[in-house]
């Protein structure tokens, strides 16, 4: 039947849903501590007991790069996507060989290759710290005074934690500061590659296909976690269920969602339609297109930028889809209308009053988020020139912090951020000259292009030179590609001192954006949770921090705006006629190894499939469980839809993408060989 709602009406009632959570559908990124029980109870007769949540809760890992994982195997074996590990793949990659392009598998244990800096992080316990990091800013000054006064007691609270316990500390910021909750986190930094396929494989369809659905993409990479130099004896990890997941059925993620705006109120999301997003995204354009020309220079240009122009490619065009979603009308309004909503239930109580006054709080912050990124220190602030020039600000900012008290330092420098600051700094990856280059002279000359080549700050910047000559004689000149210039680093370096140079004003400007925007924004949004809570009680979910949560839903299809009914599932058949029906685009040619082992394969085993799931970016490598918690898919993506994730969930068209573990299990096997490691996920022995 014809899918009779408008794109706009359907995300205006879902945005209306989203406002009123007492009818939430299968909406929500729940945290680990406080699920929706009586609505699975209700809705699906699921009941999980304490010991089936932590057992969930300690099998999840969040990846250092960026995205999720599960550890699924007796022996440590991690489970996550191909583009999560791709940044430890293109790390460990050379010239002669590139596992981007050719894929790996360890034929055993001795061949498995450590990642030179990255780290996972198991969620081990929650403790509500709101009280304490509330009573510190009370009695200050003004805003700015208040945020930096939590600021410094959440520094206290995770360095305590980290002596006391010797976990990794993270106070969450939760609700945009309605509450505080302080994550203990079991911390690997041994880490192994194990198996990972063709990137042709795992990205199969390109840019094209990206968010979009039927998908065909073998998007999955497994890692060994190593303890004292053995395979990790996990307390916890997830059992396999070989026949996955069937049409219409219950399923969970334990996933790592990056962000979500969802309780912005209308006067913020109308700034990110209007301001932050346009932004954002012509720069994204922007350094496509520079990538793309500076890939075009030869194969090995081509290798080492391939990870930065596909993580930009995908931002490109995951921020069109949310700014598409931003531009309908219906969007804002309803975000309006869902506000004079609340504000009649609260209608005579205190809570409207805060409100009010946080909804002022947070206009005002918008006006100096404006103003300030239009001044030249707002570059200076959030400059990116690679990953010598990082370098360089850390080694500045360090000696500077590290002669304070832990408290009174930038909170990445504090005591409980450093063994995790210090394994980033003295990587071993490899750098190279000419990709350094070019990210350096495209800051350089995108910042003269926005300010002009006369002001003062591009004067200073370039000093006497065009962008790439600037840049090249400070990538050039620098020895902080050497980790042992790292550890011993000398000021007179020409980017360390390029960096001392401009710090002072950069640090300005980072304190006016922290005292201007986000200390109001923190206490605006503090009192309209409060407000919330009022109302709805704790049956509103906070807005995702790339911090574990649980989404659930089922597995179903949906029916497109012109009336077409999109499945649930694809097969790897469906593969090999999708790459017959695009032939010619290098996006959709399968590797060899599939075109060898057709024969095979068996072509109606399941390989991707959908589910109603609530997810978002970050959720990549969230395993999709059954109600037992045994595993049956792989979050890899979600559909175009999905893009408005940012601000509103719609339970008809919203789709998370992933990977079936029938299709994985069947390619792993018939493909690549890798019986061996199919064997040690679904020998069946219950972890935990």
């Amino acid at each position: 039947m014809r899918f009779a709602t408008s794109p706009s009406v359907a995300r205006a009632a879902a945005l209306c849903l989203a406002l009123c959570p007492a009818v939430l559908a299968e909406e929500g990124m729940w945290l680990p501590n406080a699920i929706p029980a009586a609505e699975l109870k209700s809705k699906h007769g699921f009941e999980a007991t304490p010991a089936m949540l932590e057992h969930l809760q300690k099998s999840a890992v969040r990846f250092s790069t960026g995205g999720s994982g599960s550890i699924v195997s007796a022996d440590g074996l991690v489970m996550t996507n191909h583009h999560v590990g791709s940044d430890m793949l293109a790390k460990l990659s050379t010239p002669e060989r590139d596992l981007l392009k050719t894929g790996f598998l360890a034929k055993d244990r001795g061949e498995e290759l450590r990642c030179p800096d990255l780290e996972l992080n198991a969620l081990w316990s929650i403790e509500d710290v709101t009280d304490r990091v509330v009573a510190a800013g009370k009695g200050a000054a003004d805003t700015a005074a208040a945020g930096e006064s939590r600021r410094r007691e959440i520094t206290r609270i995770e360095d305590e934690s980290e002596k006391a316990t010797g976990l990794k500390s993270q106070v969450v910021t939760l609700w945009q500061g309605g509450r505080y909750h302080l994550y203990r986190y079991r911390t690997w930094r041994d880490v192994r590659l194990v198996f990972a396929p063709e990137t042709a494989i795992a990205f199969f369809g390109g840019d094209a296909d990206n968010f979009e659905f039927p998908r065909y993409d073998l998007d999955c990479c497994f890692f060994r976690i190593y303890q004292d130099g053995k395979p990790l004896k996990p307390e916890h990890f997830l059992e396999w269920d070989a026949d996955g997941a069937k049409e219409g059925e219950l399923v969970f993620t334990w996933g790592h969602p990056g962000s979500t705006n969802r309780l912005f109120t209308a006067d913020h999301v109308a700034h990110m339609r209007d301001v932050e997003e346009p932004m954002g995204l012509r720069r994204l354009w922007r350094n496509e297109v520079k990538l793309a020309t500076f890939m075009g220079r030869g194969t090995e240009e081509a290798r080492i930028a391939r990870e930065d122009f596909f993580g930009t490619q995908n931002g490109r065009k995951s921020s069109q889809g949310l700014l598409d979603a931003l531009q309908d009308p219906s969007m804002v309004a309803a975000k309006r209308a869902g506000e004079e909503a609340l504000l009649k239930r609260l209608a005579g109580k205190p809570e409207a009053r805060d409100f009010e006054e946080g909804r002022r709080l947070v206009r005002e912050s918008l006006a100096a988020s404006k103003r300030l990124s239009r001044e030249p220190g707002w570059y200076l602030a959030r400059m990116r020139g690679g990953t010598l020039a990082g370098t360089a600000r850390t080694l500045v900012r360090m000696k500077a912090e590290d002669a304070k008290p832990s408290a009174e330092r930038l909170p990445e420098f504090a005591d409980a951020n450093r063994r995790t600051l210090e394994a980033r700094l003295y990587s071993p990856a490899p750098i190279y000259p000419q990709l350094e280059i070019e990210r350096m002279s495209s800051m350089l000359s995108g910042i003269a292009e926005e300010l002009g080549l006369d002001d003062p700050l591009v004067v200073k910047l370039l000093a006497g030179k065009s962008p790439r000559a600037r840049a090249t004689e400070l990538v050039r000149g620098t020895k902080l590609a050497d980790v042992a210039a790292r550890r011993n680093p000398d000021p007179a370096d020409p980017m360390i001192a390029f960096m001392a140079a401009i710090d002072a004003d950069a640090r300005a400007a980072r304190k006016a954006w922290e005292d201007q925007v986000e200390a109001p924004q923190e206490l605006g949004y503090g009192k309209i949770a409060a407000a919330r809570f009022a109302a709805f009680g704790d049956s509103v979910y906070p807005d995702a921090t790339f911090t574990l949560r649980m989404s659930y839903g089922t597995v179903k299809g949906w029916t497109t705006d012109d009336g077409t009914a999109v499945p649930s599932f694809t097969t790897l058949g469906g593969t090999f006629t999708r790459a017959e029906s695009r032939a010619g685009d290098p996006a959709f040619e399968l590797p060899k190894s599939w075109l060898e082992a057709r024969e095979r394969l068996e072509p109606a085993t399941p390989f991707n499939f959908v589910t109603t799931n609530d997810i978002i970016g970050g959720n990549s490598g969230s395993p999709v469980v059954d109600a037992k918690g045994r595993v049956v898919g792989l979050i890899f993506d979600g559909n175009l839809d999905s893009l408005a994730g940012d601000v509103v969930y719609d339970v008809t068209r919203n789709r998370a993408v992933a990977v079936d573990v029938r299709g994985m299990l069947e390619a792993m096997r018939a493909v690549y060989g890798a019986g061996a490691l199919v064997e040690e996920m679904t020998a069946g022995r219950k972890g935990g």
